[in-house]
């Protein structure tokens, strides 16, 4: 089997099947780790070109990281310093990447669609890195993927995805991943921090943590954007900590295999406690690894492979 587009633009637009395809085929690449040359061949040849608007560090070098284990070549093009900060646009930007050949654009944007832009414009596989408010779908995938690591199944398990889910991107992609994969997804925060509708995306709301936390198998926490605090969405930050924080008091009440989970980078102390962050619950050192897995594999497919090509 392989995936049936050319992009990766959300997971809003892949089925139950292609999650499941990515999935399966980051396994033998995290098994890659183990060994003592980490690096395999499959994009020998291929150039790919991670073109940032936004700053990063994670998904940057784990997209780097992974494309460079799959043996590609890899340009990093950093809006603050390239053509963009002439004035260039975003189109004119894409048609000179596609004349120097570029197989892979993996772009991050504060524009929502820009992505899409890309995918209609050039012939490259454009893979989003996170657009504006929408999606973040490789964090969505490896965030899966953790989930499905740990607890070997997605179906059925209630996951709550903690905190701004008005600005998330995070939020949207686990949202429309989870749903697909038969998971039963809380949002929970201040109803400021919540879209319009999102009861439409197959969720449902709370804003009590503590009303649903003895019923969870995972909880998702969001970064609380402090520079969104000038909009005076919540009272305070030491109020959403009392409201929404995710401490060790907290979780007494939780099942004792409750995933604890962040895409980083963490507020400790607003959205969650160091002890918590470093206890037995956090997978959140493992979600960085299964990052690269789960790139690699995205890459992989979307390069041409499938999934037969990895099995063992």
């Amino acid at each position: 089997m392989r995936l049936k587009n050319k992009d990766l633009l959300g997971l809003e637009y892949l089925d139950r099947e292609e999650i499941n395809l990515i999935l399966e085929t980051a396994k033998p690449f995290k098994e890659l780790f183990t060994r003592s040359v980490k690096k395999v061949p499959p994009l020998r040849g291929k150039t790919v070109v991670l073109l940032f608007y936004e700053p990063s560090t994670r998904t940057r070098i784990s997209f780097e990281l992974a494309a460079k284990r799959l043996s590609a070549d890899v340009l990093n093009i950093s809006a603050s310093t390239s053509s963009v900060a002439k004035g260039e646009s975003l189109i004119d930007t894409a048609k000179t990447l596609e004349a120097m050949k570029a197989d892979f654009v993996v772009i991050r944007h504060s524009m929502s669609g820009a992505p899409q832009i890309l995918a209609r414009t050039i012939s490259a596989s454009i893979i989003n890195a996170g657009d504006g408010t929408h999606e973040h779908p490789t964090q969505g995938l490896l965030d899966m993927f953790t989930i499905w690591e740990k607890k070997e199944r997605l179906s059925g398990l209630k996951v709550a995805i903690v905190g701004d889910i008005l600005h998330s991107r995070v939020a949207r992609s686990n949202i429309w991943g989870l749903n697909k994969m038969g998971a039963k997804v809380y949002v929970v925060g201040p109803a400021t921090l919540m879209p319009p509708k999102i009861e439409q995306m197959g969720v449902k709301i709370f804003y009590d943590l503590d009303e649903i936390i003895d019923e969870l198998d995972v909880i998702n926490i969001l970064r609380i954007q402090i520079e969104r605090q000038k909009e005076n969405l919540f009272p305070s930050l030491r109020e959403y900590n009392e409201i929404f924080g995710i401490t060790d008091e907290r979780l007494k009440r939780a099942k004792k295999d409750l995933l604890v989970m962040h895409p980083g980078p963490m507020n400790r102390g607003i959205e969650i406690s160091s002890s918590v962050a470093e206890g037995s619950r956090s997978v959140i050192t493992e979600q960085v690894t299964n990052g690269i897995a789960v790139r690699m594999a995205v890459l992989y497919l979307l390069a041409g492979g499938d999934s037969r090509g990895m099995k063992r």
